[in-house]
């Protein structure tokens, strides 16, 4: 097994103010926008978003929510380990909003289907983008694409994306494992 950093502390920051400042440009003030962040593992990209559009947007008010999409899963009844859910976190419906729906890696697409079937139990969003730190772009199994991406990989389906992402930025880290091929 062979690991190679692909995004340090540095590099991520620095995508995560270029995605704040493209969702300002599409989105503006936000009063009729909305950012849920997937569980578990999108929720602290979204959490850093949140913040720091927070810091550029001062005096608007950006909803916000975690989405825990265990049970909409089409592999849920196939796992050998009982599902233990995250706690939903969304206190708004998403009727007649422009909603964002964020990850840490976009791959086959089946998380965010599910994600797409949980989310209507908020309401019929009039808009749903997806933003993503990494969108392994030749993965896909079902017809889903980024609206906003942060950084696109090209691997091999037996490769890993391990996006480690603190809860206070500053040891963060994105690392490609190459998985040996077999003969």
């Amino acid at each position: 097994m062979k690991e190679k950093v692909l995004l340090d502390a540095q590099h991520i920051s620095i995508i995560i103010d270029r995605l704040c400042r493209e969702l300002i440009e599409h989105h503006d003030d936000f009063s009729q926008s909305a950012i849920i962040g997937l569980q578990p593992r999108g929720i602290l990209l979204s959490r850093r978003i949140h913040e720091r559009l927070k810091q550029l947007l001062p005096k608007s008010t950006i909803l916000y929510g975690e989405l825990d999409i265990s049970f909409y899963r089409d592999d849920f009844r196939r796992r050998e380990n009982v599902v233990l859910p995250s706690e939903m976190k969304i206190d708004f419906i998403v009727e007649k909003k422009k909603v964002i729906l964020i990850d840490d890696v976009l791959f086959t697409g089946r998380t965010i289907r599910a994600a797409l079937d949980a989310l209507t139990a908020y309401g019929r969003a009039d808009v749903v983008e997806l933003l993503v730190l990494i969108d392994r772009r030749f993965s896909r199994e079902l017809p889903i694409e980024a609206t906003y991406s942060g950084y696109d990989v090209d691997s091999r389906l037996n490769d890993k994306i391990v996006v480690d992402l603190k809860t206070a930025p500053g040891k963060d880290e994105v690392r490609l494992v190459t998985q040996p091929q077999s003969a």
